[in-house]
């Protein structure tokens, strides 16, 4: 093994008492699929496994996985503030605010300058009332409102309080806006992208997005879901799973 490739060194895990791991979600992945592919890696053993926050399966980043007792401490770690990093695509818009729907209405972006986006930001800084999107993981009688969205049935949303400390965009070349935001527990980057393009009087859609922390965990520090599977597989091999 070279040094510029070294080989991974992992921690001595004891999952069956809890472990916390870092992962970074590959694009396309849902956090289910994350969950369920560690769940297998550890069958036989029958062990909790559950995710602190979900990602949709467009974003890519952290996504923090609990097992075993420490599966008790999920909802804490969900609460925790969350920082995102990703790109607005101005001038149009979907109806699932990102990439996964078509799109649906484009607009003339030829009057949208530097100044008016950069000052855009402004607005969106502190306690927000934010609509969920109509294709969210949230439940309505019952039903997740994506299951919903995708029937074509209609649904009233309701606002929810949201926080946001920092907004921030890093990179303009329209059509493309890129930003950093950080913002609490429940806050949808995809409404966050619509009402931007709506504050300037045009459309945008999220066409890239990245959790790049939750808390003080740091998707740097994050494991490769491959690579922490055939981990888990080598070890049980080696009879040293706990």
């Amino acid at each position: 093994m070279s040094e510029e490739n070294p080989k991974k060194i992992f921690p001595k895990f004891n999952f069956t008492q809890g472990e916390v791991l870092l992962l970074n979600k590959p694009y396309q992945w849902t956090s289910f699929d994350v969950v369920g592919k560690l769940r297998n890696s550890f069958k036989p053993l029958k062990l909790k496994v559950g995710h602190a926050g979900t990602l949709d399966p467009l974003a890519t980043g952290l996504l923090i996985i609990c097992t075993g007792k420490l599966t008790k401490q999920i909802d804490t770690f969900q609460a925790e503030e969350k920082e995102y990093t990703g790109t607005f695509t101005m001038g149009a818009t979907t109806p699932s605010y990102d990439l996964e729907t078509e799109i649906d209405q484009t607009f003339d972006i030829s009057n949208i300058t530097d100044e008016l986006i950069l000052a855009n930001c402004k607005h969106f800084i502190g306690d927000l009332d934010q609509y969920p999107p109509a294709h969210s993981a949230i439940k309505v009688d019952g039903e997740r409102l994506y299951l919903k969205a995708r029937r074509g049935e209609e649904v009233t949303l309701k606002t929810r309080k949201v926080s946001i400390s920092e907004f921030e965009i890093t990179r303009i070349e329209l059509p493309e806006v890129d930003f950093r935001v950080v913002c609490s527990k429940g806050t949808y980057i995809r409404s966050l992208a619509k009402d931007f393009g709506e504050k300037l009087g045009n459309g945008a859609h999220l066409s890239k997005l990245r959790r790049t922390r939750s808390g003080n965990f740091k998707v740097e520090d994050a494991f490769e879901i491959m690579e922490l599977v055939n981990h888990v597989r080598e070890i049980k091999v080696q009879d040293n799973f706990e």
